[in-house]
């Protein structure tokens, strides 16, 4: 049986499935319930005003979204800030459009590189395993 400390209240606990207390499992329950019946009630909150409406963390709320618990679909003006440049507001994901794109673009171009330097280190080997060759 694994022991551990809940992170959210630092009560010991047995950590079977979860990684948090079983009190603080069912808060957060009641947490995500209380979003929910306050976001039935008033579809167009933003995130401020839910969390000032529930008392529930924003932090909390964004993980019951990134969960897939709470649809911004049906919450239309609920957005979150990028985990990248925390600046542009996205209703999905993890990451804005850009900086999805940006890095994208990083990553094929790291590809490209490691291909070019596969090519060349290959092309290298070969030149100096002919002269190897012959000067024996």
């Amino acid at each position: 049986m694994n022991l551990g400390n809940c992170p959210r209240c630092g009560k010991l606990f047995a950590m079977n499935f979860r990684d948090i207390c079983p009190d603080c499992t069912k808060k957060i329950e009641l947490e995500y319930q209380t979003c929910a019946e306050f976001l039935r009630e008033h579809r167009g909150s933003t995130m401020e005003e839910l969390s000032e409406g529930t008392e529930v963390t924003i932090r909390q709320i964004i993980k019951f979204i990134r969960e897939g618990r709470i649809s911004v679909i049906d919450a239309p003006n609920l957005s979150y800030p990028c985990e990248v440049c925390g600046t542009t507001f996205i209703k999905e994901s993890n990451m804005c459009n850009s900086c999805r794109t940006r890095l994208t673009k990083e990553l094929s171009q790291s590809v490209k590189d490691g291909q070019a330097r596969k090519e060349a280190d290959l092309h290298g080997r070969g030149a100096y395993s002919a002269v190897n060759k012959y000067n024996k």
